[in-house]
């Protein structure tokens, strides 16, 4: 039979350290907090969850930790999801990348939070037709993190149920259709321009380049307004100048923006 209560200690207990050290607001999601772990903290042998708060606190046992983030985080995603953003990608930034970059020919582009992979799939796919014949001569390729190893190991086996809404010559052209089933793999050419790494949003970024288009979309539902704008001014440090970060349409940054509005949940960081 499942718990059905945590103690105001132990939620609090649980909640602040979730939110100190992953930036998930769970203050207000007793309920969910409380169906979600109850048959994990009864796997893990105890009948209450006290003990249970009490060792993962202690012990910070990163497979127990992942176990409970993917318990209270919803690693859902899919191809072509918001397709807004990916038209003014290719219409807008794309172009303009390609003439910033005609010297070095390197594209930096981030994925933060790229849950099971098809964001950075995606995103490579339309570099790959803008280039066209080209795209042997760049390095684009698109660096995607995320805290779940879980989500993770998904998005590298790069295999998928495809969604009507994939053009038919892309399903030809950048998948592979896994025999005897349903699903295609993505093919070899896209899944080598994508380099996933475990990343934790709340850490300091400091990656090699600095970026011309961070996309962190569905992330920011799960984070308070002080998390938000901290890890905004986090992006924008991170950012090349002129550079994008685009965030989902459900999402907003809030008055502290240091990005310019350029379209919608499409900001500049303006040169």
């Amino acid at each position: 039979m499942p718990l059905t209560s945590i103690s105001d200690d132990d939620f609090k207990r649980l909640t602040q350290f979730v939110h100190q050290q992953y930036g998930i607001n769970l203050a207000q999601k007793r309920q969910l907090v409380t169906s979600r772990l109850s048959s994990l903290v009864m796997q893990k042998g105890y009948n209450d969850f006290g003990p249970f708060v009490t060792a993962l606190l202690k012990d910070k046992n990163p497979a127990d930790m992942e176990l409970v983030l993917n318990r209270l985080t919803t690693n859902y995603t899919f191809f072509m999801r918001e397709t807004e953003h990916f038209d003014f990608f290719s219409k807008t930034i794309l172009p303009e990348l390609v003439r910033r970059h005609q010297r070095d020919r390197v594209m930096a582009i981030w994925s933060a939070g790229c849950s099971s992979g098809e964001e950075p799939y995606n995103i490579s796919i339309y570099i790959k037709e803008f280039l066209g014949s080209q795209a042997g001569q760049w390095d684009t390729r698109v660096l995607a993190t995320d805290i779940s190893q879980k989500a993770l190991a998904t998005a590298k086996r790069g295999v998928y149920e495809l969604p009507d809404t994939i053009p038919s010559h892309w399903r030809k052209r950048y998948f592979v259709p896994v025999s005897g089933t349903s699903q295609y793999t993505v093919a070899p050419e896209i899944k080598n321009n994508v380099i996933f790494q475990t990343f934790n949003l709340m850490d300091p970024i400091r990656f090699r380049l600095k970026f011309d288009v961070i996309f962190c979309r569905n992330v920011m539902i799960y984070f308070d307004q002080p998390t938000k704008d901290a890890l905004v001014r986090r992006f924008y440090d991170a950012t090349v100048p002129g550079g994008y970060l685009m965030i989902s349409h459900s999402e907003n940054l809030g008055k502290n923006n240091p990005y310019a509005t350029v379209a919608p949940s499409t900001f500049q960081k303006k040169s």
